[in-house]
C-alpha cells in the first residue's frame, strides 16, 4: 500500500511539473508573462490558449497543458473607436457561410396573432340557478321528482306539502268568500261590502305570499268553495336537479332547502390567466374552449368578467367566460383548455430562431454587406411560435441571420481581444 501511494505521488509531481513548464516559442505563465504585458501596452498580436489564458506565445503552436491550438489575440486598450466597431463585425467566406449554415431573411411587417393559452373548469351560471325552500312548516306528502340529476320543466310539480296552518288559511279564505256572497244577496250597504272585500283580499294574499300558492290554485279554491289540506309546489325554472335534500313523509321547517335546480343551457368557464398576459385580456373577447371529453370539438365563448385581484400563490388572475351549452355537453367541474387570440395588424417580425438571448441582452445578427454580419440589440415583444415581434432595434427590410446566429456569436467572441472582455454575446 505504501509503495502504491509513493508511485501516485510521483505521478502527480511529474504532472505539476509538466503544467508549469514553459512552452516552446516563448510560451509562459502569467507569473512571468512579459510578452503579454508588452502586447497589452503596444497592441501587438500574440497567441494564447482559450482554455489556459496564462499560456502566451509570439507564434502559433499548441498549448503545452491541454494540446489545443493557440488562438491569435491583440489588445484594444489603445485602439480607436473605429477599430473597435470594425472588430464587432464577423466576415465569412462563401464556403464558411455554407459550412456554418448561415441563412438570412428580411425583417418584415405582417398581420400577427398572439395566442394566450389557459386552463380552467366549467361551473354553473349563477343567474340560471334556483333554490326551492319550504315556505312554511309541514309534512312532505308526495314527491314528484325523486332523484338528483333529473331534468325538470318550468311549472312541473316537484312535491306536495301538508300543513295545519295551510288548512286554516284555506278555510278562512272560503269563509270570507261565502260572507261576501251573503252580503251581496242581502243587499247590505256599501261600507259592509267594502270591508268584506278587504277581508277576502287579505285571505287571498296570505295564501299567495306566505303559503306560496299560485293564482290558479287560489282560483280553484274560490270556485270549488272547498278548503284543501295540501299544496303542490312546482319548478320555477327549466333545468336539472343538482341537489335534493328531502324525502317523502319528512317533516320540514320553514326556510329549509328542499331542491336546488340549475339551467345548464348556459354555463360559465373560469380560466387562470398569468400576470404577463392580463394586459391583453378585454371583455367580450372571443375564447375557444376545448375539453378532453370532446377532442375533435371546440366551443366558443366570450370574456364576461376579469377578476381585479391576483392569486398570491400562483400569480394568476381569474376570468369568467360565458358559454352556450344548449346541447348539455359541457358539465360543471369539467376540465377545459382555452385559447385567446390577440390580433396585431401591423407588426415588425423576424423568425424566432434569429434571436439570441444572453441573459441581460437580446440580439440578432444582421448582414450589413455581403457575408459581413454585425450584432444588433433588439427589444422583442410577442411570439406566435414561428415569428417574434420586434419592438425596437430593427428596421423593415434589415437582413437578419435566421440560422447560424450562434456560430456568428461564437466567432465574434473568438475575434475579440482579451482586453475588450469578449464578443457581443458577453454581458
Amino acid at each position: 500500500m505504501r509503495a502504491l501511494l509513493a508511485v501516485l505521488s510521483f505521478v502527480v509531481i511529474l504532472g505539476l511539473a509538466a503544467c508549469t513548464k514553459p512552452a516552446s516559442g516563448d510560451s509562459r505563465t502569467v507569473a512571468d508573462n512579459e510578452l503579454a504585458k508588452a502586447a497589452d501596452s503596444s497592441g501587438k498580436e500574440y497567441y494564447t490558449c482559450p482554455m489556459h489564458p496564462s499560456v502566451v506565445s509570439d507564434k502559433p503552436g499548441a498549448c503545452p497543458i491541454c494540446g489545443m491550438s493557440l488562438v491569435k489575440r491583440s489588445s484594444q486598450r489603445n485602439a480607436s473607436e473605429g477599430d473597435i466597431e470594425r472588430l464587432k463585425s464577423v466576415s465569412l467566406s462563401p464556403s464558411q457561410r455554407v459550412l456554418a449554415n448561415v441563412s438570412t431573411t428580411s425583417a418584415r411587417r405582417r398581420a400577427f396573432v398572439h395566442s394566450i393559452n389557459a386552463v380552467g373548469v366549467v361551473d354553473y351560471a349563477e343567474p340560471n340557478q334556483a333554490k326551492v325552500s319550504a315556505r312554511f312548516r309541514g309534512r312532505i306528502e308526495k314527491l314528484y321528482v325523486n332523484y338528483t340529476g333529473e331534468v325538470v320543466h318550468k311549472g312541473q310539480p316537484l312535491f306536495e306539502m301538508y300543513s295545519p296552518d295551510l288548512v286554516s288559511a284555506d278555510r278562512e279564505y272560503v269563509l270570507s268568500l261565502n260572507s261576501l256572497a251573503g252580503l251581496q244577496v242581502s243587499g247590505a250597504d256599501t261600507v259592509q261590502k267594502a270591508q268584506q272585500v278587504a277581508m277576502v283580499n287579505a285571505a287571498r294574499d296570505r295564501l299567495r305570499v306566505h303559503f306560496g300558492m299560485t293564482p290558479r290554485q287560489i282560483e280553484g279554491i274560490a270556485s270549488s268553495k272547498q278548503a284543501g289540506s295540501t299544496v303542490t309546489f312546482s319548478s320555477p325554472i327549466h333545468g336539472t336537479v343538482v341537489a335534493k335534500e328531502v324525502q317523502e313523509g319528512q317533516y320540514v321547517d320553514e326556510g329549509m332547502l328542499l331542491y336546488q335546480l340549475a339551467d345548464l343551457s348556459k354555463v360559465w368557464a373560469y380560466l387562470d390567466i398569468y400576470e404577463k398576459d392580463v394586459r391583453f385580456i378585454k371583455r367580450r373577447q372571443t375564447v375557444v374552449i376545448t375539453a378532453d371529453a370532446y377532442p375533435d370539438e371546440s366551443f366558443n365563448g366570450r370574456v364576461a368578467f376579469i377578476d381585479p385581484a391576483f392569486d398570491s400563490q400562483t400569480r394568476t388572475t381569474r376570468i369568467r367566460v360565458d358559454l352556450d351549452n344548449a346541447g348539455g355537453r359541457l358539465s360543471p367541474q369539467m376540465y377545459v383548455r382555452a385559447e385567446i387570440r390577440i390580433p396585431l395588424p401591423n407588426a415588425l417580425v423576424v423568425p424566432t430562431s434569429a434571436l439570441l438571448s444572453t441573459g441581460k441582452r437580446t440580439l440578432v445578427w444582421i448582414e450589413v454587406k455581403l457575408n459581413v454580419f454585425e450584432p444588433r440589440d433588439v427589444v422583442a415583444g410577442l411570439s406566435d411560435g414561428t415569428d417574434v415581434q420586434i419592438l425596437r432595434g430593427l428596421n423593415e427590410g434589415d437582413m437578419v441571420a435566421k440560422t447560424g446566429g450562434f456560430m456568428l456569436d461564437s466567432e465574434s467572441q473568438l475575434q475579440q481581444p482579451v482586453a475588450a472582455g469578449g464578443g457581443p454575446g458577453n454581458d
